[in-house]
């Protein structure tokens, strides 16, 4: 059975920086830099222009994912794409990226399947397990991962939505998932969900069980009131339960795979807030130089934080050949998730 590593890393973010102050004096927010600091450690973030689709944030960053990686786009088995921000209700963005990457057009397209997550912050390693078994099984040599965000399209940029609004950018990561038969790659990973808190972090901009899903005016328009169009969270449970999961997701899957914490290398945390990561670094006695972190730079892209951080931290040199990396997600739903690499 071939093993199954990551041969590629591309990331991609808008040019357009949102500064914390952008957000008090651009939008008219009730907030400070200070304020959004304290509480989550982000600085800045991306925006989108409008006319920018997340398919499109994430064929740049599979482009280049790709080039590393060694390959042709025509030698991939199959496409996965994870986000929460699709393009629209259905379908969803892996066809969209399909299309853009040109694969239905080559003389030797084999028109690869393309597959969907929704699994929030939690997506890229929901994604990872998925791409790693198809290789590992022999159904697949190179699968593209993408996790891909727009956010600011659908965030409320008001004081009444400060509380969600300023931890949110937008970005993209892509991964190459390949087969190997050298003795590295993507080792153990574990997954995890717990539904009943499924409405603690949501966007609930349709009701499927209403007739019509939105309400209508008399004109047959739809309408979508503030409390369904814009996200909400309970913070303090987020706050806690991330703190909770990840930890034990992490302890876990590091005894499943007979590692302790001084075995790992660097660590790669999912992106919310930097505060519950500074909290489990702390917790768990993790050396400052065994960390990487962007999320002063570009907020929570959700999917994408992973991704992202990868391919920073390999372009930088913080992340070498050898090393064994430990992904940790939390997200919505809940969700929550764990992989462990040797690059």
């Amino acid at each position: 059975m071939p093993n199954a590593y990551i041969s590629g890393t591309g990331f991609y973010v808008p040019p357009r920086v949102v500064t914390n102050d952008d957000l008090a004096n651009v939008y008219g927010i009730d907030t400070t830099h200070e304020w959004i600091v304290q509480r989550t450690g982000i600085e800045e973030r991306r925006f989108s222009e409008a006319g920018v689709a997340t398919s499109d944030l994430g064929l740049y960053a599979s482009e280049e994912a790709i080039a590393r990686a060694g390959i042709q786009k025509s030698d991939l088995d199959m496409i996965i794409f994870a986000t929460l921000s699709p393009d629209m209700s259905f379908p969803g963005c892996g066809v969209f990226l399909q299309q853009k990457l040109g694969l239905c057009d080559l003389p030797d397209s084999k028109f690869v399947p393309a597959l969907d997550i929704r699994n929030q912050c939690s997506g890229f390693l929901y994604g990872l397990g998925t791409a790693a078994s198809m290789v590992q099984t022999g159904n697949a040599k190179h699968v593209l991962l993408v996790g891909a965000e727009t956010h600011s399209a659908a965030i409320d940029l008001t004081t009444r939505g400060r509380a969600v609004s300023s931890l949110f950018g937008d970005g993209a990561g892509a991964v190459v998932v390949s087969a190997t038969e050298e003795n590295r790659g993507i080792r153990k990973w574990k997954l995890g969900a717990d539904g009943r808190h499924a409405n603690d972090l949501a966007q609930q901009v349709w009701d499927i069980k209403k007739r019509p899903f939105l309400p209508m005016s008399p004109e047959g328009v739809g309408q979508v009131y503030p409390e369904q169009m814009w996200p909400h969270m309970d913070g303090k449970q987020v706050f806690r339960h991330a703190v909770e999961r990840m930890i034990s997701v992490l302890m876990q899957t590091c005894v499943e795979s007979g590692l302790t914490g001084a075995d790992i290398d660097l660590f790669v945390f999912h992106q919310a807030n930097l505060r519950i990561n500074q909290y489990i670094q702390n917790h768990l006695g993790i050396p400052d130089e065994k960390m990487v972190s962007n999320i002063q730079r570009y907020g929570n892209t959700t999917a994408a934080t992973i991704p992202i951080l990868l391919a920073e931290a390999e372009r930088s040199g913080k992340l070498k050949p050898g090393m064994k990396v430990a992904m940790v997600a939390f997200g919505a739903g809940f969700t929550w998730g764990c992989a462990i690499a040797e690059w």
